[in-house]
């Protein structure tokens, strides 16, 4: 069963960043040149790709640029995890207590399930594709119009599966990852019931607080785990450390947040392309440390030969 063989090494050494831009601009993925500094450059295996649910069902293009981030970090020997962040780059839901719109919706629709299919279908031979199937489920924002009433394990596990199960009606072997409630953040709850072979999901940030071992760390105990995000500014220093040792400790994989937007990995013009900030330097430098510390990559035979559909 994949919970038993991710449950510890094959999660800890899947590290990478998040890339995000796809979910708000039709041409805001990466080039080639920037795969290859995420991958080679910092050292990460795999790279969490944000994108929009409306384009990719109404936008061939849009596919195509999807897949050419796919193949692009194929070659180079990586992971994408693709995330479904947002339905649309227009309907608002609501502003966070700065004032900036959030796009980030509560709960999927309708359309989720078809969308899944068809990516599952599209990418059912690619190996290298990983699905998030949900951004972020969280109670509405006070002025959301279209706020649905709170978003608990109960509002969001039936969901969960529905998309589950429209993934792996296309490819039974799909590698599946599930966020928690509460932005991501809270796992208490999981397991789904009756769902096996899924990796749960967490987002962690220091405004939700320390108490790690209760929203997602005892998970790890029984079941996979990953930290999909987390990130912070130059102060946050000292809690990056303490929660990358924390990853360590339970042997929980990651993408950081965030690669293009704040918290930013690296540094904007007129710093050279790819400076890590602070915190991006704490990012990169556990990035590396894998390599340094001799455990084996994403795409070397040992993992390979975990990740295969006949050992699920």
């Amino acid at each position: 069963m994949v919970a038993l063989q991710l449950a510890s090494l094959p999660l800890a050494i899947l590290r990478g960043v998040n890339r995000s831009g796809l979910e708000y601009s039709l041409t805001g993925g990466p080039d080639a040149a920037e795969i290859a500094a995420i991958v080679r450059g910092w050292g990460a295996n795999i790279i969490r790709l944000p994108f929009n649910q409306e384009w990719s069902l109404t936008r061939p293009d849009y596919l195509e640029t999807l897949d050419f981030c796919i193949e692009t970090a194929a070659e180079l020997g990586a992971y994408t995890l693709l995330d479904l962040h947002w339905l649309d780059a227009t309907t608002v839901r609501g502003h966070d207590n700065q004032g900036r719109a959030n796009f980030v919706p509560p709960l999927p629709n309708e359309e989720t399930e078809q969308m899944w299919s068809q990516l599952a279908r599209r990418y059912r031979d690619q190996p290298a594709v990983l699905y998030d199937i949900f951004n972020e489920p969280h109670d509405p924002l006070p002025d959301d119009p279209l706020g649905c009433g709170r978003v608990t394990m109960a509002e969001w596990q039936p969901w969960a599966v529905r998309l589950i199960d429209a993934i792996r009606s296309q490819n039974p072997a799909a590698r599946i990852f599930v966020s928690g409630v509460n932005w991501g953040y809270d796992l208490e709850g999981f397991p789904i019931p009756g769902v096996s072979g899924v990796v749960y999901s967490t987002h962690v940030y220091r405004n939700k607080g320390e108490d790690w071992d209760r929203a997602f760390g005892k998970l790890t105990a029984d079941h996979p785990v990953f930290a999909a995000e987390w990130g912070g500014e130059d102060g946050d220093l000292a809690w990056g450390r303490k929660l990358a040792g924390y990853f360590m400790q339970r042997g929980i994989g990651w993408t950081a947040w965030c690669w293009k937007n704040r918290p930013h990995l690296i540094r904007k013009p007129p710093a050279a392309p790819y400076t890590p900030t602070v915190f991006g330097e704490l990012v990169r430098e556990n990035l590396k440390m894998v390599s340094a510390e001799g455990i084996e990559l994403a795409w070397t035979p040992k993992l390979r030969q975990l990740l295969t559909p006949e050992n699920h």
